[in-house]
């Protein structure tokens, strides 16, 4: 019974968005809300006298950018609630797309002036790839931006997901007056505030209230009435189900910066998104409310406390009850291991703790024992599905400009790349260090972080190669033979997979034809299928 009743009190969910959208201030408000943080920071101040909780890595503070996922978990009404706040950058994408197997449910934020970007469309790709159930925030109503009607239209288009206001603003751009709550059927009127919890005015109920128009004008009253009789008549009555099976998805409006729309968007939130469920592994799926303990790694960060050269695996409990100091089995290893340490987060910020439940994120100390995707369990052989790694696009060679700084710059660099920054692939002969990545943005992070966190020194020569494709084929001996045929294109991945750096496509396209018996894949997860790139 104590394990179904904290189950059903998580919510664990990420935060996904084009950059610029919002994404990093709405996560400071659900902070402020759940009493995390007492005051917000305005991210791409340079004059601010504190960043972003979320933002703490220092290249994020000063470029204003995030490019690391972060957690924060906090308690609010009865229930824990979880935050994944994700780069929303391009060159860190992957990042984001191995956070959302770690997560229940997705807040896709947008910004109401830019409507649907690229970015934004590749990530509900990804949250389409599994189900995962999607809640949109359009952000920013206080600017002037696109008509709400017309986003909604942009929004089934693009994203190619039934969507249903749950609020609706009154008005925009600077007569923008707040939102009227749809599922709860009442208005909460806010006072602005950019770095405190707003406090609320006054609550109506029925539109028909005279004090409605005392408060937001004669004329955004008619024009409320007007859109919530259009809305209630155009989109069907919101259906919890369709949301948590992943076809529908409600659509809150709202302006992060001022606090308005985000109580709503919180709380409704916490009443329909889904608890912790079951999650497939290669071997069966495992329900949440298991007896038994499982777990599974999806991101590893060094340095997380610049003072202290320390290791953290971030770890998603599944099932059952995770505790301190209990001995627990790493199936890849295929040895026990216990942690004397685990920590929750509030960012860079950790806290030790005693136990954690599914849904809970914990962090553990790592002394190099762990790799993305690595399965822990109470004995049984479990290995959880769905961390590929997706192929680069830019690919430069690692040289070395301090060569009395080797050892510090091959353990940054095989960090750095197990974090999944970047992915490492090595030629022989002589262990020629490649990076792939998806941005040129991570050439600069990488330098960035060897400099200031391992005292070493690096540039990156560009190499010519377009993609890359772990290789397969029906048999041992065709696959030494292509190997060998095209030497000077393999490499070797993290797991001593072969890799096929491609040229061109035109290239590849020729050796599928000439090497038949080869099969060609563009992630290392070989049954996951991706148009992601």
């Amino acid at each position: 019974m104590e394990l179904e009743k904290e189950i059903s009190k998580r919510r664990t969910f990420a935060i996904i968005s084009h950059p610029d959208a919002g994404k990093t201030t709405l996560t400071e408000k659900f902070l402020l809300f759940g009493g995390a943080i007492v005051t917000a920071g305005a991210v791409k101040s340079n004059k601010i006298r504190k960043a972003a909780t979320s933002d703490f890595m220092e290249i994020e503070k000063q470029r204003g950018i995030s490019v690391a996922t972060s957690v924060m978990g906090f308690d609010f009404q009865g229930q824990r609630v979880n935050i994944l706040d994700t780069p929303g950058h391009k060159d860190f994408a992957e990042d984001t797309y191995r956070t959302l197997t770690a997560v229940d449910s997705v807040i896709l934020v947008v910004d109401c002036i830019k409507g649907v970007e690229e970015q934004t469309e590749k990530l509900m790709a990804v949250c389409r790839m599994r189900n995962t159930p999607v809640i949109i925030f359009i952000n920013k109503m206080d600017r002037e931006g696109k008509n709400p009607f017309d986003l909604l239209d942009e929004l089934q288009d693009k994203l190619m997901i039934h969507v249903r206001p749950l609020t609706w603003p009154i008005s925009g751009g600077e007569s923008f007056k707040g939102v009227y709550n749809l599922y709860r059927k009442e208005l909460n009127l806010f006072e602005p505030n950019k770095t405190t919890v707003s406090k609320s005015v006054t609550t109506i109920v029925d539109l028909e209230d005279k004090q409605l128009s005392e408060f937001i004008g004669e004329k955004y009253t008619d024009q409320l009435k007007e859109d919530v009789h259009l809305v209630e008549g155009v989109f069907e009555p919101f259906n919890k189900e369709l949301y948590r099976e992943g076809y529908l998805a409600p659509v809150f409006f709202g302006s992060a910066i001022n606090n308005f729309g985000v109580l709503e968007l919180l709380e409704t939130f916490l009443e329909i998104a889904p608890s912790p469920a079951a999650r497939e592994t290669v071997e069966r799926e495992v329900k949440a409310e298991e007896e038994n303990f499982t777990g599974f790694v999806f991101k590893i960060h060094a340095n997380l406390d610049p003072n202290h050269r320390d290791r953290i695996a971030f770890l998603r409990v599944c099932s059952g009850k995770f505790e301190r100091n209990k001995f627990y089995w790493h199936t890849r290893l295929e040895k026990k291991i216990r942690f004397a340490n685990p920590t929750s987060f509030m960012a860079n910020e950790k806290t030790l703790i005693e136990e954690a439940y599914p849904g809970d994120v914990v962090g553990l100390f790592d002394n190099g024992i762990f790799k993305i995707g690595d399965t822990l369990t109470e004995g049984e052989m479990l290995h959880y599905k769905g961390i590929p790694s997706f192929s680069p696009e830019i690919f430069k060679e690692v040289e070395n400009r301090d060569p009395f700084k080797t050892k510090q710059l091959e353990k940054g660099i095989q960090q750095l790349t197990e974090e999944g920054v970047a992915q490492l692939f090595l030629q022989q002969p002589g262990s020629r260090k490649i990076v792939g990545t998806v941005g040129e943005l991570q050439f600069d992070v990488i330098k960035f972080r060897i400099e200031h966190e391992y005292a070493a020194k690096c540039d990156f020569r560009p190499l010519n190669f377009n993609k890359a494709f772990w290789i397969t084929a029906d048999t041992e001996a065709n696959l030494d033979q292509f190997i060998r045929n095209r030497a000077a294109n393999i490499v070797y991945d993290k797991e001593n997979r072969p890799v096929y750096l491609s040229e061109s496509d035109w290239m590849t396209n020729m050796l599928k034809q000439s090497f038949a018996s080869i099969q060609f894949h563009t992630t290392s997860e070989f049954d996951i299928v991706s148009n992601i790139y």
